[in-house]
C-alpha cells in the first residue's frame, strides 16, 4: 500500500512538471515580453533617426527576427532603416519588407 502511495505522488509530480514545460506552438511569457521589448527598441531607434519616419516604417518581432513593413522615400531609407533594427540589442535577423513610395 505504501509503494502504490508513493508511486501515485510520483506520477502526480512528473505530470505536474512536464504539463507546464511550452509546446512548440505555444510562447512563454518571457519570448512575449522580449519580442515586445525588440520592438518598442526599434521603434525608438528608427525615431532618433533623422532621416526616417516612423510613421511610415512598420515593425514587427517574432523569436527575435524583426520584420521592417512600410513605404519610405528612397533606397538609402530603406537601407537605413535595416541597419539601424539590426544594431538594436536582441535582434537575431532583420527581414526588410520597406518600399519606396
Amino acid at each position: 500500500m505504501k509503494i502504490l502511495s508513493t508511486l501515485l505522488v510520483l506520477t502526480v509530480l512528473a505530470l505536474a512538471f512536464t504539463s507546464c514545460k511550452s509546446t512548440p506552438t505555444q510562447k512563454e511569457a518571457s519570448e512575449y515580453m522580449d519580442d515586445s521589448v525588440i520592438t518598442a527598441k526599434v521603434k525608438t531607434a528608427v525615431l532618433r533617426e533623422p532621416k526616417l519616419k516612423v510613421s511610415e516604417i512598420n515593425v514587427e518581432t517574432h523569436e527575435g527576427t524583426v520584420q521592417l513593413s512600410g513605404f519610405v522615400g528612397n533606397q538609402e531609407c530603406i537601407l537605413l532603416a535595416g541597419a539601424v533594427a539590426r544594431d538594436v540589442e536582441g535582434v537575431k535577423l532583420v527581414t526588410n519588407s520597406l518600399l519606396i513610395k
